[in-house]
């Protein structure tokens, strides 16, 4: 069983340790850091041998907060994934992380069994988020407060197996998946998703999934994420 590197970033000790303590009794889990602010966590990220595959972000920390340090990340690490772990539920708050390529979003008061079945999710897929994030993107995207995604994109821009490849994605399947499903190999469905990224102007697969909603081939229903 491959174990998914993570590393706690909170400005709570507390909540850390007791996080730490969770996770590590997961057999799959690997806590490989703790950072008090987003400096922190920047120093651990550019000086470390090992990577995290996932980062529980909070919002407000001393220093650099969790927005700005999902930012720098991103930028620099793009293929490690962000789920912002956070007592703040407002609209901008949510809209801010996933701005900056947060691959997911949780509350603080979160039932355990979900933060764990979340970062398994973002690990395999690369994005998971539930029903409220997704009407606050869905809004976002309505309002035209959200630019990240054009929505004048020319009809030809993207293949008919991109288009596969892409629905097959926005539905939650996994690379193997969708290769076993279009009986193509595995490379070959990284090469589509690559391809994806780069037409639709898409940080990470978190925001394919962002495009499929605009382009309403997926639709935000109650047991979307299940």
């Amino acid at each position: 069983m491959s174990k998914i590197n993570i590393v706690i970033a909170d400005d709570e000790e507390l909540f850390r340790k007791g996080m730490r303590f969770l996770l590590e009794r997961e057999p799959n889990f690997n806590v490989v850091s703790e950072a008090g602010n987003g400096e922190e966590l920047l120093n651990f990220i550019h000086t470390t041998e090992e990577f995290p595959d996932v980062i529980l972000m909070d919002l407000k920390m001393p220093e650099m907060n969790g927005i700005e340090a999902t930012k720098a990340i991103h930028k620099s690490h793009p293929n490690i994934k962000i789920i912002a772990l956070t007592s703040y539920d407002g609209k901008s708050f949510i809209t801010n992380m996933i701005d900056v390529g947060a691959s997911s979003y949780l509350l603080k008061n979160t039932n355990p069994k979900t933060v764990i079945h979340t970062i398994n999710e973002v690990f395999s897929k690369g994005f998971f988020y539930d029903e409220k994030v997704l009407k606050i993107i869905h809004e976002n995207i309505i309002s035209s407060s959200g630019k990240r995604i054009k929505s004048d994109l020319d009809k030809n821009l993207l293949s008919k197996r991109e288009l596969e490849v892409l629905e097959l994605i926005c539905e939650q399947f996994t690379t193997a998946e969708i290769a076993e499903k279009l009986f193509i190999s595995p490379r070959t469905v990284e090469g589509h998703r690559n391809n994806l990224l780069l037409k639709t102007q898409s940080k990470n697969v978190a925001g394919l999934v962002i495009y499929g909603i605009q382009k309403k081939l997926i639709e935000i229903t109650p047991d979307f994420n299940l």
